[in-house]
């Protein structure tokens, strides 16, 4: 028998009210996180993978409404009063956002912000917090910590300020880590380091990790699965072996062809996606994915697909799902 999930998402809605009507950010997402798995979740920018994360997180704008079940080593973390959250937030499970540049405390500086959460949470003394922030800005790559200890975030690079960020979330030693793209605002070069620590500190500390981009390239090669999202609901899930050599929607299939690789041949345009995201206040009945699919028909629409197995370890909701090796493998080809 299998161990528990260390994360259970089951039937996720997040709905926030706005101006125009009532936008429904994430629906129906079911979805788990294994002990010391890295799960990447991509989609085009407006899918709500970041809005499931905060959903996850508790962190949803004042006049949002959320329901379904966020089982965190089996309590629920959205039935559970706020002040029990707070003791999981952190301790057990954190979180790195998109920018660090505003995320850190422009006027505090590095050590402050790096030692209250171990003070605070763990209950340590000021000089055992300052000796951990050390090694964790040393574990995370940060030349002479020491020192970058007493600068304030605006003295450090972009990619040296997510390096202090990952520390910060490491701090208290989670156990589940959620990065919401957190390269967005770095360099190329940058943005592989990042990746690869994150990755690395998942594996040396047996933490599970929930990566969340837009890239399919930065998912490839580092998670053991991978969940594809699209206007809210999940499109595939599955092995990211099997998702990236073998997707089975179509709309998996469509960012794959849309993606560059090293065997492209020059001169030859990528196969773009047409039209653009549904409107989150009014969206289709069905697959949501219909508008832009050149295989959809009235069955796709009405009821249209829900989450099914079509190999063990992989599950798509696609009606007309591709057939036959149509994939690229996890080196872009």
């Amino acid at each position: 028998m299998s161990a528990e999930p260390v994360l259970r998402v089951r039937n996720l809605h997040a709905y926030i009210g706005t101006p125009r009507g009532v936008v429904r950010a994430v629906q129906d997402v079911s979805l788990d996180v294994d002990r010391a798995q890295a799960l990447g979740v991509v989609g085009e920018s407006g899918s709500g993978k970041s809005m499931m994360a905060r959903a996850i997180m508790g962190r949803l704008p004042a006049r949002a409404e959320c329901s379904g079940e966020v089982l965190f080593k089996g309590r629920d973390l959205l039935s559970m009063p706020r002040k029990q959250r707070a003791e999981i937030w952190g301790k057990q499970v954190a979180m790195v956002f998109q920018d660090p540049g505003r995320s850190l405390n422009p006027v505090v500086r590095v050590e402050r912000q790096l030692t209250e959460g171990m003070r605070r949470l763990l209950g340590v003394g000021r000089s055992e917090a300052r000796g951990r922030a050390v090694g964790l800005l040393r574990e995370v790559g940060v030349p002479d910590p020491e020192r970058r200890l007493r600068n304030y975030p605006h003295e450090l690079s972009g990619g040296m300020r997510q390096r202090v960020m990952i520390a910060i979330a490491l701090a208290c030693e989670p156990e589940l880590l959620i990065a919401d793209e957190p390269t967005t605002a770095l360099d190329v070069t940058i943005q592989r380091q990042i990746l690869d620590l994150l990755r690395r500190v998942q594996r040396d500390r047996g933490m599970s990790l929930v990566l969340i981009s837009h890239d399919l390239a930065v998912v490839a090669g580092r998670t053991d699965r991978v969940a594809v999202m699209y206007a809210g609901r999940l499109a595939e899930a599955g092995s990211t072996r099997l998702v990236f050599d073998t997707p089975r929607h179509r709309y998996t299939h469509a960012l794959l062809e849309a993606t560059p690789t090293l065997e492209h041949e020059r001169n030859t345009p990528l196969r773009l996606i047409p039209g653009s995201l549904p409107d989150p206040v009014n969206p289709p009945e069905g697959c949501r994915f219909t508008a832009r699919c050149a295989h959809a028909d009235d069955e796709c629409r009405d009821p249209g697909p829900s989450m099914a197995a079509v190999a063990a370890d992989h599950h798509v909701a696609c009606v007309r799902p591709v057939t036959g090796p149509e994939g690229v493998d996890l080196n872009g080809r």
